[in-house]
């Protein structure tokens, strides 16, 4: 199966979430040994699994039409922005679409 025939949620991962992922399958899920993998701590892979469950879980949600705020979602399952920002982005974004259909 080539990636245009993947699963939304999957298609949405990059590369770094795949080998993660493919790293915690061939541990059995075994948190403990990725962490030794990794050299980091339990909670720091804990952390990265909890971001990547959401993120699956963000890319697999049917209700969420709006591809911005699906992005905004995404943004914020992988720590890049924060809830707040986001909150604000998204209400500009809203007010912007907002003014452009009282315009039309």
């Amino acid at each position: 199966m080539n990636h245009r025939e993947w699963p939304v949620w999957l298609a949405s991962l990059d590369d770094e979430d795949l080998h993660f992922l493919k790293r915690f399958l061939v541990a059995s899920g075994s948190l403990k040994e990725m962490a030794e993998q990794y050299g980091v701590s339990y909670p720091t892979v804990r952390q990265r699994l909890d971001r990547l469950i959401e993120k699956v879980r963000v890319a697999d949600d049917a209700t969420l039409t709006d591809p911005f705020e699906r992005r905004l979602k995404i943004l914020i399952a992988e720590g890049h922005i924060t809830v707040s920002l986001a909150k604000e982005l998204l209400a500009l974004h809203r007010a912007g679409r907002k003014g452009s259909k009282t315009n039309d």
